[in-house]
């Protein structure tokens, strides 16, 4: 096995939480509403927007929280969810390039 292969397995194995937590139709929702928020939101007002109760949207929260994509930001009493996507991506992005590389589509037509 070459080194870039290894390289992209170990890459494929750091990216499972991240993908993971993708997978939840809620967490994407939230993230898209965080996307259109900048400034963040509190659970409140994310529960306004979704159909799911307070706790619900809470325990989501904590797993965006968890893998990286959003912070908590104390404004007064409350906190304030904001999107820092920024990690979470270039690793995915990373990953998608390692395949890239190791298919050679870097210089083929990407339909193929």
């Amino acid at each position: 096995m070459s080194q870039q292969t290894e390289h992209t397995l170990k890459q494929f194995k750091d990216c499972i939480p991240l993908l993971e937590v993708l997978t939840d139709e809620n967490r994407q929702a939230i993230i898209m509403l965080l996307a259109q928020n900048k400034l963040g939101l509190n659970v409140n007002t994310i529960s306004g927007h979704m159909n799911l109760s307070r706790p619900a949207v809470s325990h989501h929260l904590k797993v965006l929280k968890q893998s990286g994509y959003i912070k908590a930001e104390k404004k007064g009493v409350e906190n304030y969810y904001v999107l820092t996507v920024r990690k979470p991506l270039e690793q995915l992005k990373s990953l998608i390039t390692s395949v890239e590389y190791a298919c050679n589509w870097s210089n083929d037509d990407p339909k193929t």
